[in-house]
C-alpha cells in the first residue's frame, strides 16, 4: 500500500511587521488631547481629519468650495 502525502509551508500571510510611528503622539487639532495609535500614520485623529473624496468611475470628485 502507498503513502501519499502532501508537503508545503504553513502560510502566514505577513512577510514584515506593520510600520509603526512614535506611541506618545496626539492629535495636531487645537483642544484635543486624543492619543493617536501607534500605527495611525496621520498627524489628526478620526474626528478631525480632513475629508477626502472618493474616485468615481476614474474621475476625481471636486469639492464644492
Amino acid at each position: 500500500m502507498q503513502e501519499t502525502s502532501v508537503k508545503g509551508h504553513k502560510f502566514t500571510g505577513a512577510t514584515r511587521p506593520p510600520k509603526t510611528y512614535s506611541s506618545a503622539r496626539t492629535c495636531a487639532a487645537d483642544d484635543c488631547d486624543t492619543r493617536l495609535s501607534q500605527y495611525n500614520r496621520r498627524e489628526w485623529c478620526y474626528a478631525h481629519a480632513p475629508t477626502k473624496y472618493p474616485r468615481l468611475r476614474g474621475r476625481i470628485v471636486k469639492a464644492d468650495a
